[in-house]
């Protein structure tokens, strides 16, 4: 019976990704490349396909073994205790950092495109008032754990003449170009295993 439902499921499924996927392609042929960066759907996504797969995984095997037909021994919770451990250690820091960038970034508009000199930021639809040559420093952090589901998120501080801190996370978009923009402002580049902000 349950394999009577799913099955259909899973085609339509398949058969939306793939009609998505083509229409995303189609459009992106014919679309002007966007320099506005927001924190959308598509690239919250992008950032948090795996922890989210890892810890939907893990969890899922909870309620298996508590709703069983037969009781589970001591063994068994021991090793579905084990597994969500480790589910938890490998998809929970990717999922912090994404809240806590998510909290810093989800208002923020990032305009930059360099071959015009653009270089705006706006919170909430305001504008932040700076220039490139208010810049004081700039404080790229990168993650040094290349093989977690955090790799991806890394954080760009710009420090301003008037003291202000303007940060751009990896939600919004790639910061190594936005970075190599402001190669003429003083740079402190540094790594860290989890790069919280």
């Amino acid at each position: 019976m349950k394999t009577a439902l799913l099955r259909p499921l899973l085609e339509a499924a398949a058969v939306l990704l793939l009609v998505l996927g083509a229409a995303r392609w189609v459009t992106g042929l014919f679309s002007k490349r966007t320099h506005l960066y927001r924190a959308t759907a598509a690239r919250q996504l992008r950032l948090l396909f795996w922890p989210l797969l890892a810890l939907g995984a893990g969890l899922s095997v909870l309620p298996a073994v508590a709703v069983g037909e037969q009781a589970a021994s001591a063994f068994e919770w021991a090793l579905t205790g084990g597994f969500v451990l480790f589910t938890l250690l490998l998809g929970g820091p990717a999922a912090l950092l994404h809240l806590r960038y998510w909290a810093l970034n989800h208002a923020t508009t990032l305009v930059f495109q360099p071959t015009e000199n653009v270089f705006e930021v706006y919170e909430a639809g305001q504008r932040v008032p700076f220039a490139r040559r208010d810049v004081a420093r700039v404080e790229r952090v990168t993650c040094r754990a290349r093989r977690t589901f955090w790799a991806k998120y890394d954080y760009l501080r710009l420090h301003l003449v008037d003291g202000r801190v303007i940060t751009l996370t990896s939600l919004l978009t790639e910061l190594e170009p936005l970075a190599i923009f402001l190669r003429s402002v003083p740079t402190e580049r540094r790594s860290a295993r989890w790069c919280w902000v």
